[in-house]
């Protein structure tokens, strides 16, 4: 997997243009995979619960300027981050983008102090079961299972423990 030297990496807040392709793609697959009201899932969360003052972030990786994937993680506990929407454009798959947001994303709930992440995937999400599986994340369900009969498939990972920052309280 190579990522191109013009990826960036940006933190955004939902509201802002660049983050419209990822909410509108992520809705209209889940839409096609589990039906109308999958745009639900969407104002599920509050947009604040995606911003570092309330534990989360929302990140985008950019070519050229452009949004070409994106992910989210939002406070789940006070130590464990949850990702959501994990994102890479239509036109730019296969190329390993999901594996570097995820990784961004790891990276930053790392240095916030997280020490576990958590997410779930649906059960018509074969691509995404496999990312997770792909980088490391333990999965807390049967594998051997219909995932139709599981529902969300929940998965975890715990993150190394880093070095407290000078100035800043570990926490507990």
């Amino acid at each position: 997997m190579t990522y191109t030297p013009e990826l960036s990496v940006i933190h955004v807040p939902v509201s802002d243009p660049r983050v419209r392709p990822l909410l509108r793609e992520l809705g209209d697959e889940y839409s096609r995979r589990y039906g109308k009201d999958a745009h639900a899932e969407f104002s599920r969360y509050p947009d604040e619960e995606f911003t570092a003052p309330h534990g989360g972030i929302l990140l985008l990786l950019l070519e050229h300027g452009e949004p070409v994937a994106g992910g989210a993680f939002r406070r789940y506990d006070a130590t464990t981050a949850e990702l959501k929407r994990i994102w890479t454009h239509s036109a730019h798959r296969r190329k390993g983008l999901a594996r570097r947001v995820v990784a961004e994303l790891e990276r930053e709930a790392s240095a916030r102090d997280y020490r576990r992440i958590y997410l779930t995937t649906g059960p018509r999400q074969p691509e995404a079961r496999g990312l997770y599986l792909a980088t490391g994340y333990a999965p807390l369900f049967d594998t051997e299972a219909d995932p139709e009969a599981i529902g969300p498939l929940p998965f975890e990972k715990h993150l190394p423990a880093t070095a407290t920052h000078p100035g800043k309280a570990a926490r507990p």
